[in-house]
């Protein structure tokens, strides 16, 4: 089984935040997520601040541009790069104020994986980096290599062991193959499987050689592939359980497979914008014991299997729903531990 670094009763986020103050973010989940707390990203804030812009950031000896289209490798380090450098600079700070002293155990970051970042970004000839073996290799490199000193930084700042998450998104389309080409015409040929899993598998790696700490990957797509991410190495699967409603059958063997192996599945039990009305903590919870009682584990060891977490981030959130958010599901993981008698 996959040595988890949290204790039981852990809940996170998955990284996104309202807002463009990163103080008053950092401050709200150093508030409400005690245990794992985690380096706020602010969308809201314009380029550089979204999670392609933020990784950016974090590569070496690569530059890129903001052109029309979204990001493009450049030859050297312009405006828009020092902007992506600068605003995480500038958050790493405001975590340090937030922390005001205090020393978790544990911290997060997150940043884009190598699928998701490749694809995201562009060549200067304007094709998708992942087209081009040697820049697809070279990007990954260069992020794995960014990974482990932004490790090394955030633990000497917050004085945790860093966990790291890597998002993929995009990488259930990068597997079907139906990125669209720069014309619009026809589609990127699809990755197989096992070359996916090689390359994610480089920089998962790297970062859990650099952090220590088993890596989280995310990916909250309607068909998440869970089979690729486990090969690859992830210490944890993040996914959203409300779009996997009607999933086939394979999704969920792929599921309890994952379990069955001492994969943690970090689950998105909390809606990341307020559903209208008010949610009871049993309403969150229950996806998650329901989850254990279809694939047949005992409801009893889901604080060693599970961390909940809101569904896909909270950037469209209110800053009232995003701490109401985070607080549920600080909640839902103490219900693991002790649930009430009458569930």
């Amino acid at each position: 089984m996959t040595q988890a670094p949290w204790p039981a009763a852990t809940a996170t986020g998955i990284g996104s935040m309202p807002g463009v103050d990163p103080l008053e973010a950092a401050r709200v989940v150093a508030g409400e997520l005690p245990v794992l707390p985690h380096l706020p990203e602010l969308p809201a804030r314009g380029v550089g601040a979204d999670l392609v812009g933020r990784t950016v950031g974090l590569l070496v000896d690569i530059a890129v541009e903001v052109v029309p289209s979204g990001y493009r490798v450049t030859a050297r380090p312009g405006r828009d790069h020092r902007r992506c450098v600068d605003q995480l600079r500038g958050d790493l700070d405001a975590v340090e104020e937030a922390l005001d002293g205090l020393r978790p155990e544990l911290f997060k970051v997150q940043a884009a994986g190598p699928w998701t970042l490749a694809s995201m970004v562009e060549l200067q000839r304007g094709h998708r980096v992942m087209t081009d073996h040697g820049a697809l290799r070279e990007f990954a490199e260069s992020l794995a290599e960014g990974l482990a000193r932004h490790v090394t930084e955030v633990a000497a700042r917050t004085g945790a062991k860093v966990v790291v998450q890597l998002d993929e998104p995009v990488l259930p389309a990068v597997l079907a193959g139906s990125l669209p080409t720069p014309s619009g015409y026809g589609n990127v040929a699809k990755v197989h499987e096992p070359e996916a899993e090689a390359l994610l598998r480089t920089v998962i790696t790297t970062a859990a050689e650099a952090s220590g700490q088993p890596v989280v990957v995310h990916c909250c797509a309607d068909r998440p592939p869970v089979t690729v991410l486990r090969r690859a190495g992830a210490g944890a699967i993040a996914i959203d359980l409300a779009p996997l409603a009607g999933a086939p059958a394979a999704l969920w063997d792929e599921l309890g497979e994952a379990w069955q192996d001492g994969v943690p599945l970090w689950l998105g039990v909390v809606p990341g914008v307020d559903p209208g009305k008010p949610v009871t903590l049993r309403e969150a919870a229950q996806p998650a014991f329901a989850l254990a009682d279809r694939l047949g584990f005992d409801r009893a060891k889901l604080p060693a299997l599970a961390v909940p977490t809101p569904g896909c981030g909270l950037a469209g959130a209110t800053p009232a729903w995003a701490r109401r958010a985070l607080a549920l599901v600080n909640d839902v993981a103490k219900a693991f531990v002790e649930p009430p008698e009458s569930w």
